[in-house]
């Protein structure tokens, strides 16, 4: 398989921006290989309804411009939806326990919250932070937005604010 199919195969799975550094070391090769498998998979991808997006350190995987006017449609259809019961138990974990990483979410949930957490985003109720002890990772919090939508001025005003969080920590702690 060429290195191109494989950065191809590497961005959709991470579905968020990979450093050239981190593609080159998960390949096992260099930066200039990177950028050579980055230039071919660019051309390969003309015409079609993906396109790379670039910075001088980061790549990822995005929609074409001529795909636009579909998933402009498609994101008022997903935004007018009821939120579902998974997109509700993240949004309850990063309530109450925000900052809170994607992997200590996907613990407490026992699945992978990764598209939920993009809906999520996409609508305005949660927003991803850096995170101060991993650079290679995010926190997510609940915005303002969603906060003076439900009528609350801060977190502990949250109904069972302590217990619920305690029971959350239950579900992070190793013992369980």
């Amino acid at each position: 398989m060429n290195l191109s199919s494989q950065i191809e195969a590497i961005l959709f799975w991470k579905a968020e921006p990979v450093s050239l550094k981190k593609l080159a070391q998960l390949l096992n090769t260099d930066i200039e290989a990177i950028k050579l498998g980055l230039f071919e998979l660019e051309n390969a991808l003309k015409g079609r309804g993906l396109t790379l997006v670039q910075t001088d350190d980061e790549v990822i995987l995005g929609t074409s411009k001529e795909m636009s006017t579909l998933i402009e449609q498609l994101t008022k259809d997903e935004l007018t939806k009821s939120l579902s019961k998974a997109s509700l138990e993240t949004l309850s974990i990063v309530l109450y326990q925000g900052p809170i990483s994607r992997a200590e979410i996907d613990h407490v949930r026992g699945v992978n919250s990764q598209f939920i957490l993009r809906e999520l985003l996409i609508r305005g109720l949660v927003e991803r932070i850096d995170n101060p002890n991993d650079a290679r990772s995010f926190l997510y919090k609940p915005t303002l937005d969603l906060l003076s939508q439900m009528g609350i001025e801060k977190l502990d005003k949250l109904p069972e604010y302590e217990s619920i969080r305690k029971d959350i920590e239950g579900f992070k702690s190793p013992a369980n």
